[in-house]
């Protein structure tokens, strides 16, 4: 609860606020219109995927997946962890990136592959705890922790942590963050797949400094609350999912100079907006039903 008071003063006031993690869909999705059946539940209660090759529906926060694909729990290069979440699954798209990326991960120094943590559900759609995002199949957080070894058991896998690379509150990288890290980041978002990589202020601007040859990918390295402990990579829509609506571009540019502002606000935060008196307390949040997902979700849960 600290963190999401935390969260929100800073969105009222102290840094300024960005829609790049917030799913802003380049146009409107057609969805039912009378299933009021609380989202999360049921896609939450799925334990396998639908039938049929995998297809993304809706946007990245409103949205399922339909002919999911697991990861699988361990492979030459990669392990998933906490696998009692059952997040292990994704657009074939994403499972192909995921295996790419471990492959370049595990050529750099100190780096024996890469540790998986959420993608998505079985099925996608809202999750009963957790992000807002990772629906579509198209999103996967990648630990910030180098692994040394990828034969861990079930049970290291739930109770093992991974490492904070942040200092000052995300103003700044600490003695954990790695010239590797800049490199896996950067393989991540030079991927045409890629859509968008959040991390914390303070790793954008680092690899900012850092970076002396092409910045192109830099464009891709949005800085985003919390994000220290992984990176959260999302996937632009698959070619032929026509029922998939990719978020809009990020602005022109490296984004360099919109990390900094970000970096500035948390050393130095502005002072918060005064709150009218007379204007209405804000509404919570709606909860997703089923009627607000895209129309094909509703096969997409019910298929056997």
């Amino acid at each position: 609860m600290r963190r999401v008071l935390l969260s929100l003063s800073i969105c009222l006031g102290l840094v300024a606020c960005s829609d790049d993690h917030v799913d802003r869909p380049s146009h409107k999705v057609t969805v039912s219109s009378s299933d009021y059946r609380p989202a999360k539940q049921l896609f939450g209660a799925m334990k396998t995927s639908s039938t049929g090759s995998s297809e993304a529906f809706g946007s990245y926060s409103k949205g399922c997946v339909g002919g999911a694909v697991q990861l699988p729990e361990t492979g030459p290069t990669w392990q998933a962890m906490r696998l009692s979440r059952n997040r292990n699954w994704g657009h074939t798209t994403l499972i192909d990136f995921v295996k790419d990326l471990s492959r370049k991960a595990a050529a750099q120094p100190g780096w024996a592959g890469i540790y998986v943590g959420d993608m998505s559900q079985p099925r996608g759609g809202p999750m009963l705890t957790g992000h807002a995002s990772h629906q579509m199949g198209l999103d996967v957080d990648f630990w910030m922790l180098p692994p040394k070894r990828l034969d861990l058991t079930v049970a290291e896998r739930e109770n093992l942590s991974s490492i904070s690379t942040r200092r000052a509150k995300g103003a700044y990288v600490n003695d954990s963050w790695t010239p590797q890290h800049h490199e896996v980041l950067k393989a991540a978002a030079s991927d045409p797949r890629v859509a968008r990589i959040f991390v914390f202020p303070g790793a954008k601007v680092q690899m900012c400094n850092d970076e002396k040859g092409d910045r192109a990918w830099l464009n891709k390295i949005r800085p985003w609350y919390g994000h220290h402990y992984h990176f959260h990579v999302r996937l632009k829509c698959p070619k032929g999912d026509r029922a998939c609506v990719d978020q809009a571009p990020p602005p022109a540019g490296d984004g360099c100079a919109d990390a900094e502002k970000w970096v500035q606000d948390i050393l130095d935060p502005p002072p918060p907006k005064p709150r009218d008196p007379n204007a209405p307390p804000p509404k919570p949040k709606a909860e997703i039903t089923m009627a607000s997902l895209p129309a094909q979700c509703s096969s997409v849960l019910s298929s056997q």
